[in-house]
């Protein structure tokens, strides 16, 4: 596996949000950001993508998915010496791969495919579907947010990762995820705090 899609060691709890676009994941991350006086880690691909599609007109291709993991781990693993305590990130490479498979006929790079399975996280944020759609630029396939859905849960099970289901609204998502992050935090009282904030 490519090294820079390596996460680097750091004595903190890592949280991901995970599930189908416009479910409300870059939202909920601000806001646990906020409530752990910590931060969070944007998704990569909305940057790099929207940069694609200003300058050449173009949506994601199969290409793309290498630069965009790199860049989300370059992102995570500088965040990951800021974070005090919690380090939440609105994206992984999981999430990367899903897409890989439901977007290019079940193909996934070998690198990103060991990657994904090979980093690990403390709690996954599965966020449900009964949000608006909110169109933009990158966005597609609103038809599709149940299959999208399934697909991501089922990546969960499949490779065994601790979630929760978010349903709701902002505040009964924030609060559930608060109460399992609580749990855990409390499970590991030594963890490194910064001070730099």
């Amino acid at each position: 596996m490519e090294e820079t899609l390596k996460q680097t060691n750091a004595n903190i709890i890592k949280v991901v949000l995970f599930g189908p676009e416009s479910t409300g994941k870059t939202t909920l991350s601000r806001n646990l950001a906020h409530h752990y006086n910590t931060v969070w880690v944007r998704e990569y691909a909305r940057e790099y993508l929207q940069d694609k599609w200003n300058n050449e007109r173009k949506t994601c291709e199969n290409s793309d998915l290498i630069p965009i993991a790199i860049g989300q781990m370059k992102l995570e693993n500088e965040l990951a010496k800021k974070a005090d305590r919690v380090l939440i990130c609105d994206t992984d490479l999981l999430e990367t791969k899903v897409y890989s498979e439901e977007f290019y006929g079940g193909y996934v790079h070998p690198d990103l495919e060991e990657a994904a399975k090979t980093n690990q996280y403390d709690l996954y944020l599965l966020t449900y579907i009964d949000t608006p759609w909110d169109a933009d630029d990158l966005r597609d396939r609103p038809e599709q947010r149940l299959e999208m859905f399934n697909a991501f849960e089922n990546a969960l099970k499949k490779y065994n990762r601790p979630y929760i289901l978010l349903k709701g609204d902002k505040k009964t998502r924030l609060d559930k995820a608060v109460k399992a992050i609580d749990k855990i935090l409390a499970s590991k009282p030594n963890l490194q705090t910064f001070s730099g904030l």
